[in-house]
């Protein structure tokens, strides 16, 4: 009795001081998880076509070293093969040289930011020289989410998701192949259970 009544008041402090250390330390690490990417996001090496003839596309590449690092350069023959490349996600986006002007074909269900960043890195130059973008959208989000709101706001619901289905196998008990086949199954009804609403309700 005397043993059990000296460590009782010795776990109490010990245990006070984890939860005071360790709640900041969680909120910490989960603030760098969404919000330090969100605000570090820049592009690197992204894919981008550019289709005409080489005399003429050399033009267009000379506007992009601005923006070094930024786009990794894939060349096409002409719109056709470049409309593919986006249609196959090779590319997110192409700058065609045609003899009316460079049009710029995007493609925002890929990327809503994407094909925004396109239009201010290839169509702001052109036009601040006097010219003109036709921008053609080749692949469009859904008309009910245009900036791909839905799935930036899914991922703080699917980690906590995640989070719960290991805190309830680990709570249940479940150990070896019953713990694994209980996470395995919960994320398969998770993103199942996600992907539905966000293609019908939302």
């Amino acid at each position: 009795m005397s043993t059990a009544s000296a460590t009782a008041p010795t776990d109490g402090p010990r245990r006070l001081i984890a939860v005071i250390a360790l709640v900041p330390l969680i909120a910490a690490l989960a603030l760098w998880a969404f919000a330090w990417p969100a605000a570090r996001t820049a592009p690197r090496d992204l894919p981008l076509g550019v289709a005409g003839p080489a005399s003429a596309t050399a033009q267009v590449e000379e506007q992009l070293p601005a923006h070094k690092g930024a786009f990794e350069i894939h060349h096409y023959a002409d719109e056709a093969a470049a409309r593919e490349a986006i249609e196959d996600r090779t590319v997110y986006g192409a700058v065609v040289v045609t003899a009316e002007g460079p049009e710029l074909l995007t493609a925002s269900a890929a990327s809503p930011v994407v094909a925004q960043l396109l239009q201010q890195a290839v169509a702001a130059p052109t036009a601040a020289g006097g010219g003109q973008v036709r921008t053609v959208d080749v692949v469009a989000a859904p008309a009910k989410d245009p900036r791909g709101a839905a799935l930036n706001a899914s991922v703080l619901p699917l980690a906590l998701a995640g989070i719960a289905a290991g805190a309830v196998v680990t709570l249940s008990g479940l150990r070896g192949t019953r713990a694994v086949v209980g996470l395995v199954g919960a994320s398969a009804l998770v993103g199942t259970a996600a992907a539905g609403i966000a293609h019908s309700w939302l």
